[in-house]
């Protein structure tokens, strides 16, 4: 478990933990805007794609020091992707919003994909996402590519930028 200046600890999920996360999750996808996810997940659906399903390489909870769940980050093994990358998830309480989650979150997150052997980390992200856009950039990752016009269950076309952050050591650290 790792502690956070902010009183949050992080450690990886557990199946007891699906409830609290998917409401996370599920209330994201009810305001929509943020998400690819356009549906909400029922347990069973949010537990085997991001606890721990066939294809869940990683997943860690943020929680205060009485329990309550502020977010989780999951790397998830995308066959699309070059061998030694994974997709990344993060998703964060709305109400009431806690600095600091996603990057302590995103630091064991680091570990666990160098642990992994992996080389780099891809976030797919939409291009109208005002938070996650910016949370990304701040974290690190670079834009290597755009999907123009991905269509919407409504119909709407939204972009959606593909974001890379290197695991290799570079020169001199």
């Amino acid at each position: 478990m790792t502690k956070a200046n902010t009183g949050l600890s992080v450690r990886e999920t557990r199946p007891e933990d699906t409830a609290a996360l998917s409401a996370i999750l599920n209330q994201i996808i009810g305001i929509g805007g943020t998400t690819a996810l356009e549906t909400a997940l029922s347990a069973a659906e949010f537990r085997e794609g991001f606890v721990d399903g066939p294809h869940v390489l990683s997943s860690l909870l943020a929680e205060t020091p009485s329990g309550e769940a502020l977010g989780f980050q999951a790397l998830l093994h995308n066959p699309a992707l070059p061998e030694g990358w994974a997709d990344i998830a993060t998703f964060t309480r709305r109400e009431p919003r806690t600095p600091g989650v996603g990057t302590a979150l995103f630091e064991r997150t680091k570990a666990a994909g160098r642990a992994l052997g992996l080389i780099a980390i891809n976030a797919t992200i939409r291009a109208d996402n005002q938070s996650g856009l910016p949370f990304y950039d701040k974290m690190g990752f670079v834009t290597y590519d755009r999907l123009m016009g991905v269509t919407l269950k409504d119909g709407t076309p939204v972009d959606r930028m593909h974001k890379r952050y290197d695991l290799r050591p570079t020169q001199g650290g």
